[in-house]
C-alpha cells in the first residue's frame, strides 16, 4: 500500500489485531481500476473482441485479456447493434452459455444460508444489521443451531453457509468454528460468510469443518468505502480486501468474491472484482474460485439510502456483467442470490450462472422458528427448495445437492 493511498483515505489503516500480509495484488487492482474509464471503448471494440471469441471452437476457453474484460464491461455492449444482427449482449451470451455447459454441464448447485447471529459492531449504512440500527439482536446457541440445521437438512440440500453480523466480540472465530462443525455433521459442505479474519483463524475454521470463505469487498473504490463504513473493523479496507487471500493461505478449499451492485460504480466494481478473483486464482492455481453478484435491497435503516443513492443497476447490465465473469473466469462459479427474482435468477442459469440460493430466510432462528431476529435485507425469490428444483428440471437443468465426496465418510 503506497504511503499516498494511505494519506488519501482514512480506511487504509489497519486496526488492533489485524493481521498484514505480505502480497501486491490490493495495489495492482487499485491501480487498474483508477486507469479503467469505460466511456472510451465503442461499438468497434465490441464487435473485434466478439469476432475473436466467435471464432474461438465452441466452448473452449476465451483467455479473456484485460482490456477485453475491459471492453465487454463497457457501456457499448449495450448499444444497438448494426444492420440488424443480434444485440451485443445476446452474442455474449450465446459464447457463455457454450462455455458454461461445456465445464459445468447442465448442472445447477444449491444451497442455503443459515443467519447464526445479527450482532454488528460496524456501521455501514445500506445493511440491515449495521450497529446503528434499532432491530431485534439474536446469538443462536448450539441448541438453536441444531434446531436450524435440521430443519434445513429435512429440505434436502447438503450445502450451507453460515452468516454473522460483524461482531468479534458476540460470535468470535470458536463460536463460529464450533457452528461449522454442528453443520459438518449434517452437511456435506459447509462455508461461512463472516466478518474478515487472520490465518490462524480460518485454520480453526478449516479443521472444523469449513470448506469455503465468502466475503465481499461491497465496493473497490477506497473513496466511496470510507462514505458508507462509518465506524467499526469493516472499516479497513485492505484488511476486507486480502481476507480471501489469507482464507487460502488458512487452507480453505475454496473462496468467494463479491461486490453490492448499486453502491457505486458498478462497472468499475466489477471489474476490480474480477480482476481481483483472476489475480488471486494465478498466484493460487489450486484454489477454487466463485464469484456473487448482488444487487443493493431495501434493508432496515437504509430507506434514504436507496432513495438518494445515485448508482442504478438494471437486469440487463447485471447480465452483462455475469457474461463477463463468465468469460473471465471460465472455471469459476457464479452465484445469483434471492436478491433477485424468481424470473431472472430461471433465466441467467440457462447460460452463465451455476449456483443459486434455495428456500432462504435472512432473519435469525426462522427456518425452524426457534427465534425471531431480523432479516438483514428483503428477499425476492421466495420459493422453496422443492419449487426451485422443480423450476431448474422445466428448464433442462439438472440441480445438484451436494457436489462434494468428503474423503474418509461412509456413504449413506
Amino acid at each position: 500500500m503506497t504511503d499516498t493511498m494511505t494519506r488519501r483515505y482514512g480506511v487504509m489503516d489497519y486496526q488492533d489485531g489485524m493481521q498484514k500480509i505480505d502480497s501486491s495484488i490490493m495495489e495492482r487492482v487499485l491501480s487498474a481500476r483508477e486507469g479503467y474509464s469505460y466511456h472510451k471503448y465503442s461499438t468497434t471494440d465490441v464487435q473485434n473482441t466478439l469476432t475473436r471469441l466467435e471464432r474461438l471452437p465452441r466452448g473452449s476457453d476465451p483467455d479473456l485479456t484485460e482490456t477485453e474484460f475491459k471492453i465487454l464491461l463497457s457501456e457499448a455492449v449495450l448499444e444497438p447493434s448494426a444492420n440488424g444482427e443480434a444485440s451485443y449482449l445476446e452474442r455474449i451470451a450465446q459464447i457463455c452459455q457454450a462455455l458454461t455447459r461445456a465445464h459445468f454441464g447442465n448442472s445447477i448447485n444449491l444451497f442455503t444460508p443459515l443467519y447464526l447471529a445479527n450482532y454488528c459492531q460496524s456501521n455501514c449504512v445500506y445493511c440491515g444489521f449495521s450497529a446503528k440500527n434499532s432491530i431485534s439482536r439474536v446469538l443462536l446457541n448450539e441448541e438453536t443451531i441444531s434446531a436450524e440445521l435440521d430443519a434445513i437438512s429435512e429440505t434436502g440440500l447438503q450445502e450451507i453457509l453460515l452468516l454473522t453480523g460483524e461482531s468479534w466480540v458476540k460470535s468470535d472465530p470458536k463460536y463460529i468454528a464450533r457452528a461449522c462443525q454442528l453443520a459438518g455433521e449434517k452437511f456435506a459442505n459447509v462455508g461461512v460468510e463472516v466478518y474478515p479474519m487472520n490465518v490462524a483463524d480460518y485454520e480453526l475454521l478449516q479443521r472444523n469443518g469449513c470448506d469455503y470463505v465468502t466475503v465481499f469487498q461491497e465496493t473497490y473504490d477506497p473513496e466511496r468505502y470510507e462514505q458508507l463504513h462509518l465506524a467499526g473493523q469493516k472499516r479497513s479496507f485492505p484488511y476486507r480486501f486480502n481476507a480471501q487471500e489469507r482464507a487460502i493461505m488458512g487452507g480453505m478449499r475454496g473462496v468467494a468474491f463479491g461486490a453490492l451492485f448499486g453502491i457505486a460504480d458498478f462497472r468499475k466494481d466489477a471489474f476490480s472484482l474480477g480482476l481481483h478473483a483472476a489475480l488471486l486464482q494465478r498466484k493460487y492455481p489450486h484454489a477454487e474460485i466463485s464469484v456473487s453478484c448482488p444487487r443493493l435491497r431495501p434493508a432496515a435503516g437504509n430507506t434514504d439510502f436507496l432513495e438518494f443513492q445515485a448508482e442504478s443497476v438494471t437486469e440487463r447490465d447485471l447480465v452483462q456483467v455475469i457474461c463477463a465473469y463468465r468469460l473471465m473466469l471460465p472455471f469459476a462459479a457464479i452465484t445469483v442470490s434471492t436478491r433477485e427474482d424468481a424470473h431472472f435468477r430461471d433465466s441467467i442459469v440457462k447460460f452463465a450462472a451455476t449456483k443459486v440460493s434455495a428456500g432462504v430466510d435472512t432473519g435469525i432462528g426462522h427456518h425452524s422458528g426457534v427465534d425471531d431476529g431480523e432479516e438483514q435485507f428483503d428477499i425476492s425469490d421466495k420459493r422453496s427448495v422443492p419449487e426451485i428444483i422443480n423450476a431448474l428440471k422445466l428448464g433442462g437443468l439438472q440441480p445438484v445437492l451436494n457436489e462434494h465426496v468428503m474423503v474418509g465418510h461412509e456413504s449413506n
